[in-house]
């Protein structure tokens, strides 16, 4: 079975997501499970710099109460998932493509699991910058690749046009929101759902994989 996940690395219902399908997975040990990471941007017209993250709440919420009111909400769900949110640590809001450009890169080295975790890690517990390219070379040589490589990655544009691309099939399927995860092509479930939400998706997927062709 194969899963693409559509995310963005500074959604947090994503990183909430993945440490629900982790433990759905893990109910299902039997299962043979492929990952891929596909690209979604929640603010395609970030600027390449990223913002103030005081100043993006006030465009976004509007206001600093109902912000908070919204973050308590996500930080007690991630608490259940063993994610120890720190929005208060966060003081820019990244462009995040040369953070999907990352994961790209992971991802052509055969598993972008642990940099999309340590990706949402150091953005959501830390407060890195990520959308940094010397941070997020950092991030990647903390997860075991070796710096350089990532660095001369993300000093041009290799992947980008990837990365662009997956965004705009994303949209053209109708997907406005992440996290959405997507089983062999022809399932989906949308949102940071618990397990059990994953196992009808899993029996669907496995049933029709049985049935013989006519």
């Amino acid at each position: 079975m194969h899963i693409d996940i559509v995310s963005d690395v500074i959604c947090p219902w994503c990183f909430i997501g993945k440490r629900r399908l982790t433990r759905a997975l893990e109910q299902r040990a039997e299962l043979a499970v492929s990952v891929t990471w596909r690209a979604f941007q929640l603010n395609p017209d970030m600027p390449r710099g990223g913002m103030a993250r005081a100043d993006y709440i006030a465009a976004k919420f509007g206001s600093t109460t109902h912000a908070a009111r919204i973050y308590a909400a996500i930080t007690e769900a991630g608490a259940g998932e063993n994610i120890s949110f720190a929005f208060d640590r966060i003081k820019r809001t990244p462009n995040t493509r040369d953070a999907h450009r990352l994961i790209r890169y992971a991802t052509a080295q055969g598993n972008a699991d642990p940099v999309v975790e340590a990706v949402f890690r150091a953005y959501f517990e830390d407060g890195r910058d990520i959308g940094d390219v010397v941070v997020l070379a950092d991030i990647a040589a903390e997860s075991g690749y070796e710096r350089e490589a990532v660095a001369d990655w993300l000093a041009g544009e290799a992947g980008l046009e990837e990365v662009l691309g997956e965004d705009r099939s994303a949209r053209r399927l109708g997907i406005s929101g992440v996290p959405c995860f997507i089983l062999d092509g022809g399932y989906s479930i949308s949102g940071a759902q618990e397990p059990e939400f994953f196992f009808p998706l899993f029996d669907l997927v496995q049933n029709a994989a049985t049935q013989p062709v006519a």
